[in-house]
């Protein structure tokens, strides 16, 4: 566990992407302040965002807008991860964080998803003592709500 600067981490994100995230005509819209500091493990921190950022270019569909803010609020940082893309219908909801669950299993097969991404984002999540959450409407998105300890 050490220091780490979201912000920082997300502009890496953001960089890595910036290809992908061109080529299906999305926009990533970074709304995060600067400086977000928490006491965590790096690499689990990275791949809650990394994951997100990849579920949303694999599964979200072209021309999608995708946006992520944070808010402080005393001992943790509240983030919000969302876009306007195909949705998530809700009977899949309560099952997308467990490992190996794929909404669409045939398409995610033949995109090369293993089912793994949101059960990493989960625990990652849990183990920086924050918890997260979903909303999802066909046709109008998905936003992801996620906190994140600060120490």
């Amino acid at each position: 566990m050490e220091r780490v600067d979201i912000s920082q981490l997300f502009h890496e994100v953001e960089r890595e992407t910036a290809l992908i995230v061109g080529r299906k005509r999305m926009t990533l819209r970074n709304c995060l302040p600067q400086d977000i500091i928490v006491h965590g493990n790096p690499s689990l921190l990275y791949s809650i965002f990394r994951n997100l950022v990849d579920n949303a270019v694999t599964y979200a569909g072209e021309g999608v807008a995708v946006e992520i803010s944070a808010d402080e609020k005393e001992d943790f940082w509240h983030f919000t991860f969302s876009g306007d893309g195909v949705g998530i219908d809700k009977e899949h909801l309560p099952r997308i964080f467990e490992r190996f669950y794929r909404v669409d299993k045939g398409r995610s097969r033949s995109l090369g998803g293993t089912g793994l991404g949101l059960a990493i984002v989960k625990n990652a999540v849990l183990l920086h003592g924050g918890n997260i959450t979903v909303q999802s409407s066909i046709g109008k998105g998905t936003t992801f709500e996620f906190s994140i300890k600060k120490t």
